[in-house]
């Protein structure tokens, strides 16, 4: 069965594809190319919502199609409809000016690509691991009250302060109790690598550490230790900060 070859008023660029636009009386000319031959080509939705009918007359809707959305096509029965297959069976869908055409090798390859993109989360847990990466290669560094330099040394928060700002490109406040008051206050549960914990007593903070996933944090310590690594709960926890804005 011939499809009439139909590209509504629609138009899509990717980066493979280009349709044109097409007149109706172009459209409806039989063709000797590939054309819009059944299950060849999908529609994909381009407004927020539109319904997909059980008929071509538009009346008796058999599902709510969403923006983004793909369905294959089945026919081009004309005047801007097309005969679509969905997971409640053959509907009828009016294309023009809500979805766009693409050849169906063109949007499996798309959504492939889409496949291979790392999502928002990887991304955020690969950052925070390069962040304590950064900060480990400083374990067994020198104590030096007020110090935040590697060579030199560093304080609880001059710690804190230079892994930030150069593990991550986050800046924040030198003091752990000015540093305390920014970020996002999370719970333990919440908590995860890079994530800056605040130590104190009776409420107030004088100590600050970095989460570094199981169970433990990485911080300066003291003048015999020096940065090292300790249990995440070895003393009383005041509050936890996600710094890193995700």
């Amino acid at each position: 069965m011939n499809i009439k070859k139909t590209f509504y008023r629609v138009a899509t660029v990717t980066a493979c594809t280009i349709f044109i636009y097409a007149s109706p009386m172009e459209a409806r000319a039989d063709f000797g190319g590939p054309g819009l031959k059944s299950g060849d080509y999908t529609v994909t939705i381009d407004v927020e919502t539109v319904n997909i009918t059980s008929s071509q007359d538009g009346e008796e809707v058999l599902v709510q199609a969403y923006q983004g959305e793909n369905y294959t096509i089945l026919e081009d029965v004309g005047d801007g409809w097309l005969k679509v297959e969905t997971a409640q069976g053959e509907g009828y869908l009016f294309a023009e000016g809500n979805g766009s055409i693409m050849e169906m090798a063109e949007a499996e390859a798309s959504e492939t690509e889409e496949e291979l993109e790392p999502a928002p989360e990887e991304i955020s847990e690969e950052r925070r691991q390069e962040l304590v990466n950064f900060a480990l290669q400083f374990v067994g560094g020198k104590y030096r009250e007020g110090g935040n330099n590697p060579k030199t040394g560093f304080d609880c928060s001059g710690f804190t302060h230079y892994v930030m700002q150069h593990g991550a490109g986050v800046a924040i406040n030198r003091s752990s109790r000015a540093q305390a008051t920014q970020g996002i206050s999370i719970s333990a549960e919440q908590m995860r690598p890079g994530d800056l914990i605040f130590y104190g007593k009776g409420g107030r903070i004088s100590h600050v550490a970095m989460y570094i996933g199981n169970g433990q944090v990485v911080h300066a310590s003291t003048y015999k230790t020096g940065v090292k690594i300790s249990n995440w709960n070895y003393r009383e926890i005041i509050q936890i900060n996600n710094m890193m804005g995700d």
